[in-house]
């Protein structure tokens, strides 16, 4: 295992090394790929470097998490220079304003306030944003709309529930979903259907973040089981010498019982 102090004591010089080779790439005689990108240019690989990351933690490779952690983090300091050429910020901003909001929202350890567990933190925490935010503004004005969908709706909840707005308990989300349910059986439109089922992937987002599920994670691992599954039907197919595409509807299901039963989960 690696010795977590040495890493801290190295890191301020590992660190200063990554933005002289970011600077290095973006200077005059630089790499001309690298010194053409803007914000926009290089917005889908930053996205891209999150997923990375999120699948190297489901995957539970540290040693893969690292590399794509330093991906990510690439990326931050790649941005940072761009908006420094542009006479903006630069990368001890960035680093200087996140230590500070870190100290300032955290006055049960920094400061003279006491939290006595999480729940009393995240209320604390929920304060000091409230405090921070211009008068009219909205506790979830900060909630990214380009989140993906579950995420996003799964944020909002936790937000509005974080200051009482929430169910009383978990079988009052089940009524709702029920509810919704018969709504989208009875809609008749392709704009109310699409409401409804929006509605009704709303409400199990709600009923997840209340177990400690985080949806985005479990439909990830859901489809990832099916990819799986279905890529094990593909290759048992071919070992027989068989289409996947002529099987009946029947012979299909089958066959996905068998990879089923067989474990065949391995290639998602």
């Amino acid at each position: 295992m690696a010795d977590s102090s040495a890493g801290s004591g190295q890191a301020g010089e590992h660190f200063q090394r990554l933005v002289d080779v970011i600077d290095r790439l973006r200077g005059p005689d630089g790499c001309p790929w690298d010194r053409e990108q803007t914000h926009r240019s290089v917005r889908d690989s930053l996205l891209e470097e999150c997923y990375e990351v999120l699948e190297a933690i489901d995957g539970g490779d540290g040693a893969e998490l690292q590399a794509e952690l330093g991906d990510l983090l690439m990326q931050v300091v790649f941005h940072a220079r761009i908006a420094s050429e542009a006479g903006g910020f630069n990368i001890g901003d960035v680093i200087g304003g996140i230590t500070a909001k870190l100290i300032r929202r955290h006055p049960h350890i920094f400061g003279q306030a006491q939290a006595a567990d999480s729940t009393e933190v995240l209320r604390r925490w929920e304060d000091i944003k409230a405090a921070e935010r211009p008068a009219a503004a909205s506790m979830l004005d900060g909630v990214p709309r380009a989140m993906p969908a579950l995420a996003y709706s799964q944020e909002v909840q936790g937000r509005a529930a974080r200051v009482g707005f929430d169910w009383r308990d978990d079988q009052g989300v089940i009524d709702k979903l029920a509810e919704e349910v018969s709504e989208l059986k009875e809609s008749a439109s392709a704009a109310e259907k699409e409401a409804e089922f929006g509605d009704i992937l709303f409400t199990l987002v709600n009923w997840a973040r209340r177990q400690g599920i985080d949806a985005e994670s479990a439909l990830r691992g859901a489809g990832r089981k099916f990819a799986g599954r279905f890529k094990a039907m593909e290759a048992c197919c071919a070992g027989r010498g068989v289409s996947f595409r002529e099987l009946t509807f029947d012979q299909q299901n089958e066959l996905w019982e068998q990879v089923k039963d067989g474990g065949g989960d391995s290639g998602g």
